[in-house]
């Protein structure tokens, strides 16, 4: 019997026992591994996010070219973090991103050009950008590599994640955005919530490189950010009528749908504590 087989809930849970410990064992092996996995898993999103856009009719995003800026923003981001090259490197973006216009001077057969440059853009802040800042946080207490506070993140997310499911399945009838997002609840929120809270508590006697308060306060907003991030990807996935971004992940959908809360989150996790 074939996953597809199963119900929602066993898919779920069967591609967590294959994937969390792959992803933990790459964020705490050493800082290449941590780049490597992210670098993919954000590659393979954005090729989503343009496969998506590009599914309706006269889109044309520039899939290969916005992905490989998102690859050099990356890569960028890392070297530039852990000290390797200096800040002025950032610069090498600037032509990149300009190249994008003169690409699409030359694509005679593109009748919506600024609209197909506008989305290749977007798949690079969308998706791209928080996935390199996920590498700044990382580098962000010490200025050396630092997988606890990535690990805590994950953790917070996947145990808000699993407490919206359940509370949401269970006792959920007070619709949170219906007309985005016909499933989701109140209660499934209170519940992501809830059992954010208690994961806070339990990663601040096992992370103390950071304060209680400060696991709350990213648990927080892992929870409403995340909660958005969400609700801005059913909104994108409503404005092309598809259910998920892919069938990558059995149970969870493509990269976009597994990945969705991070992204809107991130920066406002480096910049609650960047000011905090």
């Amino acid at each position: 019997m074939g996953l597809s087989n199963l119900s929602n809930l066993w898919q779920r849970v069967i591609a967590a026992l294959i994937a969390i410990p792959f992803l933990l064992f790459c964020i705490n092996f050493n800082d290449y591994t941590f780049l490597g996995l992210f670098l993919l898993i954000g590659v393979l999103a954005q090729l989503e996010f343009y496969k998506l856009v590009g599914s309706l009719e006269g889109n044309l995003p520039l899939t290969f070219y916005g992905t490989f800026c998102g690859v050099i923003l990356h890569l960028l981001t890392f070297f530039i973090e852990k000290g390797m090259i200096g800040y002025h490197n950032y610069y090498i973006l600037s032509p990149l991103l300009t190249i994008i216009f003169f690409i699409k001077l030359y694509k005679s057969k593109d009748g919506k050009p600024f609209q197909n440059i506008a989305f290749t853009f977007l798949g690079i802040i969308y998706v791209a950008l928080p996935f390199a800042l996920l590498t700044v946080l990382a580098f962000m207490r010490s200025g050396s590599y630092d997988a606890n506070i990535i690990m805590g993140c994950l953790f917070l997310l996947w145990a808000s994640d699993s407490g919206a499911y359940f509370a949401g399945t269970y006792f959920g009838k007070t619709k949170l955005f219906e007309r985005v997002s016909p499933k989701k609840s109140w209660e499934g929120l209170m519940g992501g919530l809830f059992s954010a809270m208690i994961a806070a508590y339990i990663i601040s006697r096992y992370f103390t490189n950071y304060e209680v308060w400060e696991w709350f306060a990213i648990g927080v907003i892992i929870v409403v950010a995340g909660t958005y991030g969400d609700l801005v990807e059913s909104l994108f996935k409503r404005s092309i009528n598809i259910k998920d971004s892919a069938n990558t992940i059995p149970g969870h959908g493509g990269f976009l749908d597994r990945f969705d809360g991070l992204l809107l989150s991130i920066p406002f996790i480096i910049t609650f504590l960047k000011l905090f």
